[in-house]
């Protein structure tokens, strides 16, 4: 987010969290309790307002870029169709101690879980990455369970990321124009592991969303909440036509290779898979 650009407001951010909560529910990409979502706010953040309740917790990562910095992510076990109408209930906003070692969890009166999402290192590896090596002062990271996307995955020829980018990337025009720089496919891992963590983080310093094979989806936006949820949208969109064609047999011509050159060249985006 640039220095021009107005900060969002902590309610802003909040009611992004919960709409877009029910916006990855509505495409069946979080099931029960699964699924998370986190923000970065790298400026001073007064947060007692909304959650008074104070408490010193240790990061399950090092983040020292994030110090003076606030996360909000939310909880778990909490069904992110439930956010919109409970926020408050669901999220809980870490204040990051200098260091990077420790922070104060802030949570409401009305909370409802136990501890933060058990993809928080996740999440928090990702910010910590994205802030230390582009000075980024907002990011919203995503994870979501979209089931094309995971099916596809589940095949060793689609576990690649040059073949998975074909595939998504040939059925809309605007693939090319929302996803230019494509997904990293990675390889599967035991989830909340040190191996994902780290995949995951190079996976996004190249690409705004990474596919954990056999597991979900992380996006990433320094835009907002919504243009995070806009690329699984995307892709899982993608997959889902793949998919259809799988099942009829594979007799859909999708877009060319000149066709989606041309629809990159008329918006003037660029992106590694138009060679």
């Amino acid at each position: 987010m640039s220095a021009d650009h107005p900060k969002p407001t902590l309610d802003e951010i909040i009611e992004q969290i919960g709409e877009c909560g029910a916006r990855i529910c509505e495409i069946d990409a979080s099931e029960a309790g699964a699924g998370n979502i986190s923000v970065y706010m790298g400026w001073d953040v007064e947060v007692r307002r909304h959650f008074p309740n104070a408490e010193e917790i240790e990061l399950p990562v090092p983040a020292p870029a994030l110090a003076g910095g606030t996360v909000l992510a939310t909880g778990s076990g909490r069904r992110l169709r439930q956010i919109e109408q409970e926020p408050l209930a669901a999220i809980g906003a870490v204040k990051i101690h200098e260091g990077g070692l420790t922070g104060t969890l802030y949570t409401s009166n009305t909370r409802k879980f136990a501890r933060l999402t058990s993809e928080f290192n996740s999440h928090l590896a990702v910010h910590q990455d994205q802030v230390e090596r582009r000075g980024v002062d907002f990011q919203a990271v995503v994870h979501a369970q979209p089931p094309h996307l995971t099916y596809l995955s589940h095949i060793p020829a689609y576990r690649d990321t040059a073949r998975m980018n074909a595939a998504i990337l040939r059925w809309e025009p605007e693939s090319i124009v929302s996803l230019s720089q494509g997904i990293a496919v990675l390889p599967f891992f035991v989830p909340g592991s040190e191996e994902m963590g780290t995949a995951n983080v190079e996976g996004l310093r190249d690409f705004e969303i990474t596919l954990w094979s056999k597991h979900g989806t992380m996006s990433r936006s320094d835009i907002s909440v919504f243009r995070a949820v806009d690329r699984v949208e995307y892709a899982e969109t993608g997959a889902k036509y793949e998919y259809m064609d799988l099942v009829a047999g594979g007799r859909a011509e999708g877009l060319t290779k000149k066709e989606i050159s041309d629809v990159a060249t008329t918006f003037d985006i660029d992106s590694p898979w138009l060679a």
